[in-house]
């Protein structure tokens, strides 16, 4: 086996696109920073009763597990950062007001979410602890709205569902745990046959309304739609109150999806996914879970996102550069200065080295360092 062959779904980033990644992340970055969000850096590696608390069954089998050699416990390479930002607002800060972290970092997943997708995205995202309203809510679509914007894409969409309604309608029900889990995954599949197979037991009202939820999909008459023929529960009645009001003042074009139940065993309101021309897969993945730092001792209220950078940097257009500066290496003093003066104000210059008078054409530069009339200029090649 060649030994420079890498594992299925992991790949190098080569220079070109490392830029294009690290510009995005820091101008992401710093979005985040002036609207308050705090930088956070967890670890790779954590113990897996901390990693996938509260996270639910699909987050175990997407992690990665090894034996500590100290201590013997199991380990897992993280899948997913909002846990352990989580696990630092209720453990380590232990702030009793309202926190806003982000955080940058690399996960691992066993195996890949779609064909396109790596095993080693690169997640992006905001959270905001502490408050349970709709205003927060608004606030993290907001500012994904704005990172979006940033990164310069192209036919971007929201979808917004609310893991309450079918909450409400499975416990109102008497739908068992079994049954809800068959339910959720027919619901996911979009399988009105495997739905009205699994609906024969339950009353009229629940069954019509789960039946319901497949076809209640499309823009914001979807919301008019539920309140007339869902039940009047006072659950679903404050589900649909936040989407209308969370949908109300968006810039991008909204979907509603109420049987949409992504996150289901995780979420526990309103959560959405962005999408884009050009990539099947999500690009954000978002909303409500207010229960994931009970395990950690508080249980705290918290909305946030996680964008996928990789995705993001191979849609948003290439930022246009002036190529890097070449400068002979001499010992003029002078040139010395001018080098330190080019970089100092951000530009690339490459200095040649003896024997690679190729050394400037494989840093792509455009423009050179030239002596006239006894002071160093930059001159295009």
């Amino acid at each position: 086996m060649r030994n420079w062959v890498l594992p299925e779904y992991i790949e190098d980033i080569l220079p070109p696109q490392a830029c294009r990644i690290e510009s995005l992340r820091a101008q992401l970055l710093e979005l985040f920073r002036v609207h308050g969000y705090e930088l956070v850096m967890p670890p790779l590696l954590e113990y897996t009763e901390s990693l996938l608390t509260g996270t639910g069954h699909d987050m175990d089998l997407r992690t990665f597990k090894l034996v500590d050699q100290l201590s013997g416990r199991t380990m897992g390479l993280r899948a997913d950062i909002t846990p352990q930002v989580a696990r630092i607002d209720a453990h380590l800060l232990n702030r009793e007001g309202v926190t806003r972290l982000c955080y940058c970092g690399s996960v691992l997943h066993t195996l890949p979410a779609g064909l396109t997708s790596t095993r080693e995205p690169l997640q992006i995202g905001a959270e905001i602890y502490g408050h349970s309203g709709i205003e927060s809510d608004l606030e993290i679509q907001r500012l994904l709205g704005q990172a979006l914007k940033r990164c310069k894409l192209s036919g971007v969409r929201l979808d917004i569902g609310h893991v309450a309604v079918f909450r409400e309608l499975a416990q109102r029900g008497g739908v068992g745990p079994e049954l809800e889990a068959d339910l959720f995954a027919a619901l996911q599949a979009k399988d009105a046959s495997a739905l009205r197979a699994l609906t024969k037991r339950l009353d009229k009202a629940t069954r019509g309304a789960i039946l319901l939820l497949p076809e209640l999909y499309g823009g914001r008459e979807v919301i008019a739609r539920a309140r007339r023929e869902l039940p009047k529960y006072a659950g679903i009645a404050r589900a649909l109150a936040d989407l209308q009001a969370l949908t109300a003042t968006q810039e991008v074009p909204v979907s509603i999806d109420l049987a949409d139940l992504r996150g289901y065993h995780y979420h526990s309101g309103v959560a959405f996914a962005a999408y884009c021309d050009r990539l099947p897969n999500a690009i954000a993945l978002g909303g409500r879970y207010d229960g994931v730092g009970k395990a950690f001792g508080r249980a705290r209220p918290a909305t946030g996102f996680t964008l996928y950078l990789l995705e993001l940097a191979r849609l948003a257009p290439p930022a246009l550069a002036p190529g890097g500066i070449r400068a002979p290496r001499t010992s003029d003093p002078a040139l010395d200065a001018a080098v330190a003066r080019l970089r100092a104000a951000g530009e690339v210059v490459i200095q040649e080295l003896p024997g690679h008078q190729n050394e400037g054409d494989e840093g792509r530069c455009a423009r050179k360092l030239v002596k006239l009339k006894g002071t160093w200029q930059v001159r295009k090649i």
